[in-house]
Protein backbone atom coordinates (compact mmCIF):
# COMPACT_ATOMS: atom_id res chain seq x y z
CA UNK A 1 0.00 0.00 0.00
CA UNK A 2 1.54 3.42 -0.70
CA UNK A 3 2.09 5.55 2.15
CA UNK A 4 1.05 8.48 0.72
CA UNK A 5 -2.32 7.04 -0.26
CA UNK A 6 -2.69 5.87 3.57
CA UNK A 7 -2.45 9.24 4.96
CA UNK A 8 -4.87 10.79 2.25
CA UNK A 9 -7.45 8.68 4.25
CA UNK A 10 -7.16 10.42 6.85
CA UNK A 11 -8.87 12.96 5.48
CA UNK A 12 -11.82 11.36 4.40
CA UNK A 13 -12.48 9.82 8.11
CA UNK A 14 -11.85 13.73 9.24
CA UNK A 15 -14.43 14.88 6.65
CA UNK A 16 -17.01 11.97 7.62
CA UNK A 17 -16.00 12.51 11.34
CA UNK A 18 -16.70 16.08 11.43
CA UNK A 19 -19.86 15.88 9.21
CA UNK A 20 -20.81 13.06 11.88
CA UNK A 21 -19.87 15.17 15.29
CA UNK A 22 -22.81 17.98 14.25
CA UNK A 23 -25.57 15.56 14.74
CA UNK A 24 -23.81 14.14 18.42
CA UNK A 25 -27.19 13.93 21.06
CA UNK A 26 -29.67 15.21 18.46
CA UNK A 27 -31.12 11.48 18.62
CA UNK A 28 -31.14 10.30 14.83
CA UNK A 29 -28.92 8.03 14.23
CA UNK A 30 -30.16 7.95 10.03
CA UNK A 31 -29.08 11.50 9.79
CA UNK A 32 -25.66 10.97 11.52
CA UNK A 33 -24.73 8.26 9.28
CA UNK A 34 -26.11 9.74 6.21
CA UNK A 35 -23.60 12.51 6.35
CA UNK A 36 -20.99 10.31 7.35
CA UNK A 37 -21.40 8.38 4.94
CA UNK A 38 -21.69 11.44 2.22
CA UNK A 39 -18.91 13.05 3.38
CA UNK A 40 -16.76 9.85 3.10
CA UNK A 41 -17.52 9.29 -0.50
CA UNK A 42 -16.99 12.84 -1.83
CA UNK A 43 -13.79 12.80 -0.43
CA UNK A 44 -12.75 9.48 -1.56
CA UNK A 45 -13.98 10.63 -5.36
CA UNK A 46 -11.56 13.30 -5.07
CA UNK A 47 -8.99 11.22 -4.64
CA UNK A 48 -5.98 9.23 -7.65
CA UNK A 49 -6.72 5.55 -6.91
CA UNK A 50 -9.12 3.03 -8.22
CA UNK A 51 -11.29 1.66 -4.51
CA UNK A 52 -13.73 -1.25 -4.12
CA UNK A 53 -15.81 -1.31 -1.13
CA UNK A 54 -15.51 -4.93 0.08
CA UNK A 55 -16.87 -4.51 2.99
CA UNK A 56 -19.29 -1.15 3.24
CA UNK A 57 -22.78 0.09 4.26
CA UNK A 58 -24.56 -3.06 2.93
CA UNK A 59 -25.84 -4.79 -0.04
CA UNK A 60 -26.68 -2.24 -3.25
CA UNK A 61 -29.95 -2.69 -3.49
CA UNK A 62 -29.98 -1.68 1.20
CA UNK A 63 -27.05 1.37 0.71
CA UNK A 64 -27.68 3.97 -2.00
CA UNK A 65 -24.01 4.71 -1.29
CA UNK A 66 -20.51 3.17 -0.19
CA UNK A 67 -22.56 -0.11 -0.30
CA UNK A 68 -20.54 -3.77 -1.06
CA UNK A 69 -19.36 -3.39 -4.56
CA UNK A 70 -19.45 -0.24 -5.00
CA UNK A 71 -16.36 1.61 -7.44
CA UNK A 72 -15.15 5.05 -5.72
CA UNK A 73 -11.92 7.46 -6.72
CA UNK A 74 -10.96 9.09 -9.58
CA UNK A 75 -8.70 6.31 -11.33
CA UNK A 76 -5.12 4.90 -10.05
CA UNK A 77 -3.31 2.48 -8.01
CA UNK A 78 -6.29 -0.18 -6.92
CA UNK A 79 -7.49 -0.92 -3.64
CA UNK A 80 -10.16 -3.07 -1.49
CA UNK A 81 -11.78 -0.76 0.95
CA UNK A 82 -13.46 -1.75 4.54
CA UNK A 83 -15.37 1.17 5.95
CA UNK A 84 -17.69 2.54 8.36
CA UNK A 85 -18.27 6.11 8.23
CA UNK A 86 -19.84 6.06 11.37
CA UNK A 87 -18.84 3.33 13.67
CA UNK A 88 -21.70 3.99 16.89
CA UNK A 89 -24.58 5.50 15.24
CA UNK A 90 -26.25 4.89 18.67
CA UNK A 91 -23.36 6.98 20.73
CA UNK A 92 -23.60 9.82 17.81
CA UNK A 93 -27.57 10.06 18.04
CA UNK A 94 -27.59 9.81 22.19
CA UNK A 95 -24.27 11.51 22.61
CA UNK A 96 -22.45 8.41 24.45
CA UNK A 97 -19.08 7.21 24.96
CA UNK A 98 -17.21 6.49 21.94
CA UNK A 99 -17.54 6.95 18.26
CA UNK A 100 -15.33 6.25 14.80
CA UNK A 101 -15.19 6.98 11.15
CA UNK A 102 -12.84 3.99 10.09
CA UNK A 103 -11.01 2.71 6.75
CA UNK A 104 -9.13 -0.11 6.11
CA UNK A 105 -7.49 -0.53 3.00
CA UNK A 106 -5.58 -3.33 1.03
CA UNK A 107 -4.46 -4.55 -1.86
CA UNK A 108 -7.13 -6.97 -3.96
CA UNK A 109 -8.18 -10.02 -2.31
CA UNK A 110 -6.35 -8.75 1.35
CA UNK A 111 -9.90 -8.10 3.56
CA UNK A 112 -12.57 -10.54 4.12
CA UNK A 113 -15.73 -9.73 2.27
CA UNK A 114 -18.54 -11.16 4.81
CA UNK A 115 -22.14 -10.49 4.92
CA UNK A 116 -23.46 -7.75 7.68
CA UNK A 117 -24.00 -10.40 10.67
CA UNK A 118 -22.99 -11.49 13.97
CA UNK A 119 -19.23 -12.84 14.57
CA UNK A 120 -18.01 -14.71 18.08
CA UNK A 121 -15.23 -12.44 19.24
CA UNK A 122 -11.98 -12.64 21.44
CA UNK A 123 -9.37 -10.67 21.20
CA UNK A 124 -6.14 -9.36 23.31
CA UNK A 125 -2.90 -7.77 23.29
CA UNK A 126 0.41 -8.98 22.22
CA UNK A 127 1.87 -10.36 25.40
CA UNK A 128 -1.53 -12.21 26.22
CA UNK A 129 -2.11 -13.39 22.07
CA UNK A 130 -1.02 -16.75 22.79
CA UNK A 131 -3.49 -17.14 26.01
CA UNK A 132 -6.54 -16.41 24.64
CA UNK A 133 -9.28 -19.28 22.81
CA UNK A 134 -12.64 -18.90 21.43
CA UNK A 135 -13.18 -22.05 23.06
CA UNK A 136 -11.94 -21.90 25.92
CA UNK A 137 -13.87 -20.87 29.02
CA UNK A 138 -13.91 -17.55 29.97
CA UNK A 139 -12.95 -18.48 33.90
CA UNK A 140 -10.07 -20.03 32.17
CA UNK A 141 -9.16 -17.15 29.60
CA UNK A 142 -9.37 -14.81 32.77
CA UNK A 143 -6.34 -16.38 34.25
CA UNK A 144 -4.26 -17.46 31.88
CA UNK A 145 -4.46 -13.51 30.22
CA UNK A 146 -3.46 -12.47 34.08
CA UNK A 147 -0.89 -14.55 33.99
CA UNK A 148 0.60 -14.17 31.01
CA UNK A 149 0.36 -10.19 31.78
CA UNK A 150 2.06 -10.47 35.31
CA UNK A 151 -1.07 -9.45 36.70
CA UNK A 152 -3.93 -10.59 39.47
CA UNK A 153 -6.87 -12.16 38.14
CA UNK A 154 -8.87 -9.29 39.85
CA UNK A 155 -6.10 -6.65 38.47
CA UNK A 156 -7.48 -8.28 34.87
CA UNK A 157 -10.40 -6.00 32.65
CA UNK A 158 -12.77 -7.04 30.21
CA UNK A 159 -14.72 -5.13 28.16
CA UNK A 160 -18.06 -6.53 26.31
CA UNK A 161 -20.87 -4.98 24.54
CA UNK A 162 -23.78 -4.55 26.97
CA UNK A 163 -26.52 -6.73 25.67
CA UNK A 164 -28.66 -9.15 26.80
CA UNK A 165 -26.93 -12.03 25.07
CA UNK A 166 -24.07 -11.62 26.93
CA UNK A 167 -25.76 -12.05 30.45
CA UNK A 168 -23.99 -15.58 30.97
CA UNK A 169 -20.62 -14.50 29.94
CA UNK A 170 -21.05 -11.00 32.46
CA UNK A 171 -21.81 -13.44 35.16
CA UNK A 172 -18.65 -15.60 34.27
CA UNK A 173 -16.43 -13.15 33.83
CA UNK A 174 -17.85 -11.78 37.23
CA UNK A 175 -17.57 -14.88 39.40
CA UNK A 176 -13.69 -15.60 37.91
CA UNK A 177 -12.72 -12.48 40.07
CA UNK A 178 -11.91 -9.92 36.81
CA UNK A 179 -13.30 -6.71 36.33
CA UNK A 180 -16.02 -5.91 33.42
CA UNK A 181 -16.39 -2.59 31.45
CA UNK A 182 -19.44 -2.82 29.64
CA UNK A 183 -19.49 -0.78 26.27
CA UNK A 184 -23.09 0.17 24.52
CA UNK A 185 -21.32 0.22 21.10
CA UNK A 186 -18.17 0.54 19.26
CA UNK A 187 -16.29 -3.04 19.30
CA UNK A 188 -13.90 -2.16 17.20
CA UNK A 189 -11.84 0.15 19.52
CA UNK A 190 -13.18 -2.67 22.20
CA UNK A 191 -11.37 -4.78 19.87
CA UNK A 192 -7.91 -2.54 19.37
CA UNK A 193 -8.12 -1.62 23.03
CA UNK A 194 -5.79 -4.59 24.85
CA UNK A 195 -3.01 -3.77 22.15
CA UNK A 196 -2.96 -0.39 23.49
CA UNK A 197 -0.68 -0.31 26.62
CA UNK A 198 -2.42 2.61 28.57
CA UNK A 199 -6.49 1.91 27.55
CA UNK A 200 -6.66 -0.42 30.92
CA UNK A 201 -8.52 -3.12 29.09
CA UNK A 202 -6.94 -6.92 28.79
CA UNK A 203 -9.47 -8.87 26.43
CA UNK A 204 -12.66 -7.94 24.75
CA UNK A 205 -14.93 -11.14 24.25
CA UNK A 206 -18.41 -11.31 23.07
CA UNK A 207 -20.47 -11.49 19.94
CA UNK A 208 -20.65 -8.14 17.74
CA UNK A 209 -21.08 -7.48 13.64
CA UNK A 210 -18.77 -9.14 11.28
CA UNK A 211 -17.67 -5.59 9.60
CA UNK A 212 -16.06 -4.35 12.78
CA UNK A 213 -13.97 -7.40 12.79
CA UNK A 214 -12.58 -7.18 9.70
CA UNK A 215 -11.96 -3.52 10.29
CA UNK A 216 -10.47 -4.21 13.82
CA UNK A 217 -8.03 -7.07 12.79
CA UNK A 218 -6.01 -4.73 10.41
CA UNK A 219 -5.43 -2.39 13.42
CA UNK A 220 -4.85 -5.24 15.61
CA UNK A 221 -2.26 -7.06 13.39
CA UNK A 222 -0.10 -3.47 13.54
CA UNK A 223 -0.17 -3.59 17.29
CA UNK A 224 0.85 -6.91 17.53
CA UNK A 225 -1.76 -8.23 19.22
CA UNK A 226 -4.59 -11.17 18.17
CA UNK A 227 -8.26 -12.19 17.51
CA UNK A 228 -10.17 -14.70 17.06
CA UNK A 229 -13.22 -14.48 14.96
CA UNK A 230 -16.37 -17.44 14.03
CA UNK A 231 -19.58 -16.39 12.72
CA UNK A 232 -22.84 -16.32 14.30
CA UNK A 233 -25.74 -15.84 11.67
CA UNK A 234 -28.30 -14.05 13.29
CA UNK A 235 -31.00 -16.02 11.20
CA UNK A 236 -31.43 -18.24 8.41
CA UNK A 237 -31.04 -15.49 5.82
CA UNK A 238 -27.77 -14.77 7.11
CA UNK A 239 -26.64 -18.75 7.59
CA UNK A 240 -28.16 -18.75 3.54
CA UNK A 241 -25.57 -15.87 3.21
CA UNK A 242 -22.62 -17.49 3.92
CA UNK A 243 -23.51 -20.90 2.67
CA UNK A 244 -23.71 -18.61 -0.67
CA UNK A 245 -20.31 -17.09 -0.18
CA UNK A 246 -18.40 -19.95 0.55
CA UNK A 247 -17.94 -19.14 4.36
CA UNK A 248 -17.88 -21.61 6.61
CA UNK A 249 -19.43 -20.84 10.17
CA UNK A 250 -17.24 -23.16 12.07
CA UNK A 251 -14.14 -22.13 11.24
CA UNK A 252 -12.50 -19.79 13.60
CA UNK A 253 -10.55 -17.09 12.12
CA UNK A 254 -7.66 -15.20 13.43
CA UNK A 255 -6.52 -11.72 12.33
CA UNK A 256 -4.53 -12.52 9.43
CA UNK A 257 -8.32 -14.90 8.13
CA UNK A 258 -9.71 -11.80 7.85
CA UNK A 259 -6.81 -9.23 7.15
CA UNK A 260 -4.07 -10.69 5.23
CA UNK A 261 -0.63 -9.51 4.98
CA UNK A 262 1.53 -6.76 5.62
CA UNK A 263 0.26 -4.11 2.99
CA UNK A 264 -2.43 -3.16 4.89
CA UNK A 265 -3.62 0.56 6.30
CA UNK A 266 -5.95 1.50 9.30
CA UNK A 267 -7.41 5.16 9.57
CA UNK A 268 -10.11 6.13 12.53
CA UNK A 269 -10.50 9.49 13.38
CA UNK A 270 -12.23 10.26 16.36
CA UNK A 271 -16.20 11.41 16.52
CA UNK A 272 -16.88 11.11 20.64
CA UNK A 273 -14.40 10.55 23.14
CA UNK A 274 -13.60 7.10 23.20
CA UNK A 275 -10.44 4.63 24.07
CA UNK A 276 -8.55 5.27 20.98
CA UNK A 277 -9.45 8.56 20.03
CA UNK A 278 -10.43 11.32 21.08
CA UNK A 279 -13.55 13.16 19.25
CA UNK A 280 -14.24 16.28 17.63
CA UNK A 281 -14.00 19.75 19.36
CA UNK A 282 -15.74 22.35 17.46
CA UNK A 283 -14.04 25.63 17.73
CA UNK A 284 -14.93 29.44 17.17
CA UNK A 285 -13.62 29.46 13.49
CA UNK A 286 -13.40 25.29 13.14
CA UNK A 287 -13.23 21.98 14.58
CA UNK A 288 -10.22 19.83 15.79
CA UNK A 289 -9.76 16.26 15.22
CA UNK A 290 -7.69 13.07 16.33
CA UNK A 291 -6.82 10.78 14.20
CA UNK A 292 -4.51 7.48 13.98
CA UNK A 293 -3.15 6.16 10.96
CA UNK A 294 -1.25 2.67 10.83
CA UNK A 295 0.91 0.48 8.00
CA UNK A 296 0.91 -3.07 8.13
CA UNK A 297 4.42 -3.19 6.43
CA UNK A 298 6.23 -0.44 8.44
CA UNK A 299 4.08 -1.06 11.98
CA UNK A 300 4.25 2.92 11.71
CA UNK A 301 1.23 4.36 13.98
CA UNK A 302 0.91 7.84 13.58
CA UNK A 303 -1.42 9.84 15.88
CA UNK A 304 -2.53 13.10 14.21
CA UNK A 305 -4.24 16.02 15.51
CA UNK A 306 -5.67 18.54 13.03
CA UNK A 307 -6.78 22.43 13.05
CA UNK A 308 -9.61 22.70 10.44
CA UNK A 309 -10.40 25.90 9.44
CA UNK A 310 -14.29 27.24 8.15
CA UNK A 311 -14.91 29.75 5.43
CA UNK A 312 -17.03 32.90 5.61
CA UNK A 313 -20.12 30.82 4.56
CA UNK A 314 -19.38 28.67 7.64
CA UNK A 315 -18.30 25.42 5.48
CA UNK A 316 -14.96 23.78 5.90
CA UNK A 317 -12.24 24.13 3.66
CA UNK A 318 -11.11 20.99 1.45
CA UNK A 319 -9.98 18.26 3.15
Amino acid sequence: MDRNLALEFVRVTEAAAIAAAGWIGKGDKNGADQAAVDAMRKSFNEMDFSGTVVIGEGQKDEAPELYTGEKVGKGGIEVDLAVDPLECTDSVAYGRYNALSVIVGGPKGTLLSAPDTYMEKIAAGPLAAHAIDLDARPTDTVQKVAKALYKKVEEVTVVILDRERHKELIEEVRRAGARVRLITDGDIAGALAPSLKDSGIDILMGIGASTEAVLGAAGIKTLGGEMFCRFKPRNDADLARLTELGLDTKKTYSTEDLAKGDMLTFTATGIIDGPLLSGIRFTDDGAISHSVVMRGKTKTIRYMTTHHHRDVEGKFYSH
